[in-house]
């Protein structure tokens, strides 16, 4: 049968798609926790935008904001496998996330370096930094009580600064059920009483239709200050 598709001229890479869902049919999605929880279970990454081009950009952004404001410690919620996380200049890092897989692989990974640790979500007490970060998270809720309660620890947890990188829109697509796009700067205006938008730095590499080469998601740095 594999054969037979292969020679069929223009159908093919169809067929073959279709082929290979027969094949591997996707597993049903409940939660955005389970599905993170599964992924990462089965030897799946955080994905293209913590790789390549894209992880490099978000680095400089990070870095440099680290240097020139002079931040003491950080904590990320969603710190994923871990890849990002390598190009980081953090004095001090905490990293919060739904899986345990996630979890053990980072702390194997950054081992021997006493300045990152990490915890999973359901053991988050409430600790804060001088900035927290969002990377690539916040439209992987699709649930509105999980959208909301990660929003609140988000801000809660930040002595000044917040960053946040992700698309700012309200969108489904129920094609692809573990996106859900979120108009998140609508909430930071309704809901994050005294912190205010001081920088929205574009994407240098805007979505054009491939995922590992294009982001829809952009910086926006929150504060009680100004930025330079």
């Amino acid at each position: 049968m594999k054969d037979l598709i292969k020679r069929i001229p223009v159908i093919g890479p169809v067929a073959r798609s279709v082929y290979q869902r027969l094949l591997h049919p996707a597993k049903p999605f409940h939660t955005s926790e389970e599905y993170w929880i599964e992924r990462y279970r089965e030897g799946g990454n955080s994905g293209a935008g913590s790789y390549n081009r894209l992880a490099e950009f978000k680095a400089e952004v990070l870095n440099n904001f680290v240097v020139t404001h002079h931040i003491r410690d950080v904590i990320e919620f969603g710190c994923g496998d871990g890849n990002q996380l390598t190009l980081a200049r953090y004095p001090s890092y905490l990293g919060v996330d739904v899986s345990p897989h996630a979890i053990e692989g980072c702390s194997r990974r950054f081992a021997g370096d006493a300045s990152k640790s990490f915890m999973l979500v359901h053991d988050y007490a409430g600790q804060t930094a001088q900035l927290a970060l969002s990377l690539d998270v916040i439209y992987h809720l699709t649930e509105e009580a999980v959208y909301e309660t990660y929003m609140r620890s988000l801000f809660d947890a930040a002595k000044d600064y917040v960053i946040i990188y992700s698309s700012d829109k309200d969108e489904a697509n129920p094609q692809i059920p573990h996106v859900r796009h979120h108009q998140f700067s609508r909430w930071v205006r309704a809901n994050a009483t005294g912190w205010r938008l001081l920088r929205h730095i574009p994407n240098r590499y805007p979505y054009s239709g491939d995922n590992d080469t294009g982001s829809l998601a952009d910086f926006y740095i929150y504060g009680r200050g100004s930025v330079a």
